[in-house]
C-alpha cells in the first residue's frame, strides 16, 4: 500500500513531530509500504522524513497561500482574515494543479494530510482511486472560515482521525461527517526521550551565566504561538518568590508562517524585560533535539491559554521523568491524573501556575515522584508501535471501503 503525506508545513512543530514518528513506524511495521511526504519547501521535516526512509518531495506552496490564515492581531482582523483568504485563493489553482499532478504520478492508496490548507487541497485533487484521511490535530469549531470551507469537502474523506477525544467531539459536533472519527494520541519514542542522554546547555543557548548549585530550572517549549502561554509563564515567574531558587527558559522559535499567529523572539525578549526578569528567565531558541532540553529541566510548564488539541510537550515531558505542569483545557487533560503524574493549572492563571511551581521548586521529592510516575504513564499511552499499528488499522478498512 502506498501511502503519501500532505504537510502544510516543513518544520518541526507538533503535528509534523507526529507525522515523522508515523513515518517511522510505517518502516518499521510496513517496510513494504511505500512512504511519500510532499513538504512546501526544505527544511526539518523534509530531512528527517528523509533520513527515517521516506521518499521526500519539495513541492513550493506560493507565498501568500502559506501566509493565509484565520489568527490576526489589532482592529480589523475579521476583514484582514477573509480578505487573506480570498488573495490565497488566487494561488491556490496553480499549486493545486502541480499537486495533482505529482499525485498522479505517485499513484497513492492512502493521501494523509496534516494542516487545514492541506486537507482542503488534498480534497480538491487527490485522485479518486486515493482514500483521503485527514488527520486533525486542531480545533475546527474555533475557526469560522475554515470550518466553512472543511464542511464542503468532509464528504471527500474516506476517513478522519483526531489527536484526542476533545478534538475528535469537535470534529462530530461542527463536520458531522459520514465516516468515522478515529482518535488516536500521539507517539512519543521512549528511547529518545528518556530520563537518561545528552543535556543541553540552556543557560549557554540562552546567553546567561550559569546558574549557581542547586538552581531549580523551569521551562515552557514550544512554537511561538501567542496562545502557547508565553506571557502567563513570564508573569508566573514574576510572581514566584523571589527567594525560590528557580531559573526559567522558553525554548522554541517562531516556526510557522501564517501571519500574526505568533510572536517574535524580541517581542518575547521586550516581556522578560518588562517584567524585570533579565537574568532570571532566558530565550534559547529553537532545540532540534528537544529530549535534550527537557533533561535539563526540573519542571516543564505547558501553559496554553486556550484549550490545547493535544499538547505533545506534556507527553514528552512526562517520558523524560520530568515534574509536570499542565494548563488543564481540551485535550491536554485527557493526558494526566492531577496531583498523581502531574500538577496542573486553570489556564491563562498566571498566579495559580506561580504557586505550582513554587510548590513543585520546594518540594524535590514531590517532583521525583511526579516524575517516575509520569515516565510511567508515557511508557503505556504513548507507545509508537501502538500508535502506528491504529494507522495501519485505518489505512487497511479505509482502503477496503474505498
Amino acid at each position: 500500500m502506498t501511502v503519501v503525506f500532505l504537510s502544510v508545513s516543513a518544520e518541526m512543530g507538533g503535528s509534523e513531530v507526529s507525522l515523522l514518528e508515523l513515518v517511522r513506524g510505517l518502516r518499521r511495521l510496513a517496510a513494504d509500504w511505500p512512504a511519500h511526504v510532499i513538504v512546501p519547501r526544505d527544511g526539518g521535516l523534509a530531512q528527517a522524513a528523509a533520513r527515517v526512509g521516506a521518499t521526500v518531495h519539495v513541492l513550493p506552496l506560493p507565498d501568500r497561500l502559506i501566509r493565509a490564515g484565520e489568527t490576526a492581531v489589532g482592529a480589523g482582523a475579521i476583514l484582514g482574515r477573509s480578505v487573506s483568504l480570498l488573495l490565497a485563493a488566487g494561488s491556490a489553482a496553480p499549486y493545486g494543479r502541480r499537486l495533482g499532478r505529482l499525485l498522479a504520478d505517485l499513484s497513492p492508496d492512502i493521501v494523509h494530510t496534516n494542516g487545514f490548507k492541506m486537507h482542503v487541497l488534498g480534497a480538491r485533487v487527490a485522485p479518486r482511486s486515493s482514500a483521503l484521511v485527514w488527520h486533525l490535530h486542531e480545533y475546527v469549531g474555533r475557526r469560522p472560515i475554515s470550518r466553512r470551507v472543511l464542511r464542503r469537502y468532509v464528504g471527500r474523506c474516506a476517513a478522519l482521525v483526531a489527536n484526542s477525544q476533545s478534538v475528535a467531539e469537535d470534529i462530530r459536533a461542527v463536520l458531522n461527517p459520514s465516516v468515522p472519527v478515529t482518535t488516536i494520541y500521539n507517539a512519543v519514542d521512549p528511547r529518545e526521550f528518556s530520563p537518561e542522554g545528552p543535556v543541553a546547555d540552556l543557560d549557554g543557548l540562552a546567553g546567561m551565566s550559569p546558574a549557581a548549585d542547586g538552581t531549580v530550572r523551569v521551562g515552557l517549549l514550544g512554537t511561538f504561538g501567542r496562545w502557547k502561554g508565553h506571557a502567563t509563564f513570564i508573569e508566573a515567574m514574576r510572581l514566584v518568590n523571589a527567594s525560590s531558587p528557580c531559573r526559567g527558559y522558553i525554548i522554541g522559535g517562531a516556526l510557522y508562517d501564517t501571519g500574526g499567529s505568533q510572536y517574535s523572539r524580541e517581542e518575547l525578549a521586550s516581556q522578560v524585560a518588562s517584567a524585570g526578569l533579565t537574568g532570571r528567565v532566558g530565550l534559547t531558541g529553537f532545540i532540534e533535539r528537544p529530549a535534550t532540553a527537557l533533561r535539563a529541566l526540573d519542571i516543564v510548564v505547558h501553559a496554553s491559554t486556550q484549550p490545547e488539541p493535544f499538547g505533545l510537550v506534556i507527553a514528552e515531558g512526562l517520558a523524560v521523568g520530568r515534574a509536570v505542569i499542565v494548563s488543564m483545557g481540551g485535550g491536554a487533560a485527557e493526558l494526566i491524573r492531577p496531583d498523581i503524574d502531574a500538577l496542573t493549572h486553570e489556564p491563562g492563571n498566571a498566579a495559580a501556575l506561580a504557586r505550582a511551581i513554587e510548590r513543585l521548586a520546594d518540594d524535590a521529592a514531590l517532583r521525583a515522584r511526579l516524575g517516575a510516575a509520569g515516565r510511567r504513564s508515557a511508557l503505556r499511552r504513548f507507545d509508537p508501535d501502538v500508535f502506528t499499528r491504529a494507522f495501519i488499522d485505518v489505512y487497511e478498512s479505509t482502503h477496503v471501503r474505498h
